[in-house]
């Protein structure tokens, strides 16, 4: 089997779906999975006050920031703040949501497996009360 290399801007960037992102959300798929593995990932930048709904992921997730500062929270626990250089693991089964600050844009390379297919269980948005809603909150 030959070394596959994928050329940056050889994928086009997608728009993050309006179904499980608040605000402007820009999705860069880096690599699917090829047999027998099961993990793909992505760079994913999320515009000032952007967010992800609250999901769970089968088999967990890592999230490596690269650029910007951000939040990640668990259900039930207190906000985390995340900046570039940062490595977050999120266990398998932990509902949670991830984005950037109220002012500034963050951006991460999420990695994650597959279980029977999917990588992701998408539930309801994140509310405006429970997205902290100034850079105070840094």
């Amino acid at each position: 089997m030959d070394i596959e290399v994928r050329r940056c801007g050889s994928v086009p960037s997608a728009k993050g779906p309006a179904d499980w992102f608040t605000g402007s959300v820009r999705v860069d798929m880096l690599f699917q999975p090829h047999d027998p593995a099961r993990t793909s990932g992505g760079s994913v930048t999320f515009e000032p006050g952007a967010r992800t709904a609250w999901h769970e992921h089968p088999l967990g997730q890592t999230l490596i920031v690269t650029a910007g500062y951000g939040f990640v929270q668990r259900w039930g626990s207190s906000l985390e703040t995340i900046r570039p250089g940062d490595v977050v693991w999120i266990p398998a089964g932990v509902k949670h949501w991830h984005g950037a600050s109220t002012d500034t844009s963050m951006t991460h390379i999420a990695i994650q497996e597959a279980l029977d297919g999917k990588v992701v269980d998408w539930l309801e948005y994140v509310s405006d009360d429970q997205y902290p809603c100034s850079a105070g909150s840094r």
